[in-house]
């Protein structure tokens, strides 16, 4: 079953039937971002080919994103520490290497996991505000977000990687 992408393997326990597909979009984003980062040299993680953005860059982005989004999902603003992380994406830093943003990443996946298990699915259509311009939305879309969102830098980030190879 592990050859099976995260979807078809069935449910995930604890997690509510209508929020299986964004705890599923989520595991995969894990387990893909791991298969296709493996070998990276630092050089390679900050490299921009074609001008593309950089896998450190998408590391960075989709752990911001899921837990912007999960922030707004739960009805709150975003913290100074978490405009500031925003500014830093874009950011080369030598510092951070493969391991660290890949290990960052999944606890935010765990993290994620953890707030939509408590979700409770009669609110899933509740009114949510979007950033600073508080773009109505609803719990659910930004729940999706997360996971759609994170899951399109992957893809941006296998089309890096392999440019590198």
């Amino acid at each position: 079953m592990e050859n099976l992408e995260v979807w078809m393997r069935g449910p995930i326990a604890g997690i509510p039937d209508l929020l299986q597909p964004v705890a599923h979009a989520l595991l995969q984003v894990g387990e893909d971002t791991v298969k296709y980062t493996q070998q990276l040299s630092p050089e390679q993680l900050w490299a921009r080919p074609c001008g593309n953005a950089s896998i450190g860059f998408h590391l960075l982005h989709m752990s911001g994103v899921i837990d912007r989004m999960f922030t707004y999902a739960a009805g709150q603003s975003l913290s100074a520490e978490q405009l500031d992380y925003l500014r830093r994406e874009s950011i080369v830093d030598m510092e951070l290497d493969v391991a660290t943003l890949v290990q960052n990443l999944q606890l935010q996946i765990e993290k994620a996991l953890q707030i939509l298990a408590a979700v409770d699915p009669g609110t899933l259509t509740e009114e949510r505000f979007l950033g600073r311009k508080r773009i109505p939305t609803t719990l659910i879309g930004l729940l999706f977000h997360a996971a759609e969102h994170a899951q399109r830098h992957v893809g941006q980030l296998l089309v890096t990687a392999r440019c590198l190879k």
